[in-house]
């Protein structure tokens, strides 16, 4: 398995996200606000979404789009896709 380009960019989405996710844990702790809560968990929640998108994305464009011949390219996207 290799590495895509975008992995790096993925990677640091995934740190900020477990950043995030480290506070909430912090402000639940320390009983902050439910609204300040939910706000920080949307945050989480967009940081990963986000990165789940680039990761399926660039799985289309490098390894589908790129016709590698060890793979099914419609049983590949089948795979991934019920991850959209």
């Amino acid at each position: 398995m290799t590495l895509h380009t975008s992995h790096p960019a993925i990677i640091k989405r995934l740190k900020r996200a477990n950043g995030h996710l480290a506070s909430v844990i912090e402000m639940l702790e320390s009983e902050r606000p439910c609204v300040e809560l939910a706000q920080q968990l949307q945050a989480v929640e967009s940081a990963i979404a986000s990165a789940k998108k680039a990761l399926i994305h660039d799985h289309i464009s490098h390894c589908l789009a790129g016709g590698h011949e060890e793979i099914n390219v419609v049983d590949e996207f089948k795979a991934i896709a019920k991850y959209l």
